[in-house]
């Protein structure tokens, strides 16, 4: 009896033991290590940032060509809403243009 209690009580601390790992670490030398100084960097680093930054500006150019698309068709909509209200104020006798 005394030993299944005592197994009862250990089986809730073995299932809520934690696992340590260690973050991966370069070294000062390695392609892609941070440098020490906080410069550019190397070769790799100034190339990957050069390409980050060109596709971040070609999203940010299709979004402005979308918004700008978008703006387009909303004046349309607005111009035929306007030439649709003059044309019904023209019928009523309303405004003389």
């Amino acid at each position: 009896m005394l030993r299944t209690s005592f197994t009862k009580i250990t089986r809730p601390a073995l299932l809520s033991r934690t696992f340590a790992t260690t973050s991966r670490a370069m070294g000062a030398g390695d392609t892609g290590a941070p440098p020490k100084t906080g410069g550019q960097g190397d070769a790799f680093q100034r190339r990957e940032k050069a390409q980050e930054d060109f596709a971040i500006r070609q999203r940010e150019k299709e979004k402005l060509l979308a918004l700008r698309q978008k703006l387009r068709e909303q004046q349309d909509h607005l111009q035929k809403l306007s030439d649709h209200i003059d044309e019904i104020t023209k019928d009523q006798g309303g405004e003389h243009n």
